[in-house]
């Protein structure tokens, strides 16, 4: 598995494609914290809710089974941000809500790829509030433990995915989410 590893850095690293402008809030050699937000211009109600359509905005590239589709999330405390893989050939949790409060916040204790493989605990979180005329969305992920990759190489990647997640989730809402 260790031999592994380089592949799976620079596969990752390819389908990320991080923006100059990555908000990386933090790193050390024990994990990390991204953040970044976008202002959708729908209610907070309704951004929440789109949340959990999570396989409409999700991107398929950041699956397991190449499809967001089979992705879903129960907007629930213990509801799982679950994918299906094709052919019914097994299942895969990426993380459990912890905390949710409708219209306001949705955090999940979640490893996304490639987190799962490591000795790590991560914490997903949107808030949302009402701003112009919309909704601001901020999107936090805080990872912590033992990254074999090294916090400080995975860290900008990851930072990379969640504002291209965010981005859809935007584009999701305030164009096909009703």
């Amino acid at each position: 598995m260790i031999r592994q590893l380089p592949f799976i850095a620079a596969a990752f690293a390819l389908v990320c494609q991080t923006p100059a402008d990555a908000k990386v809030q933090s790193v050390s050699e024990h994990g990390f914290a991204v953040e970044e937000s976008v202002i959708v211009k729908a209610s907070p109600e309704r951004v929440y809710a789109a949340l959990g359509k999570i396989g409409a905005w999700w991107e398929s590239a950041h699956s397991w089974s190449g499809s967001a589709a089979h992705m879903t999330l129960a907007l629930r405390v213990g509801g799982c941000f679950c994918e299906r893989l094709p052919k019914d050939k097994g299942r895969v949790e990426h993380g459990r809500v912890i905390f949710a409060q409708p219209g306001r916040v949705l955090r999940l204790s979640a490893l996304l790829v490639p987190m799962q493989m490591e000795g790590v605990a991560g914490r997903l979180s949107w808030t949302l509030s009402p701003a112009d005329g919309g909704t601001k969305v901020t999107s936090a992920y805080v990872v912590g433990g033992y990254l074999r990759m090294g916090a400080q190489q995975i860290a900008p990647l990851v930072d990379g995915v969640m504002k291209s997640q965010l981005e859809r989730l935007k584009a999701f809402v305030e164009t096909k989410a009703k």
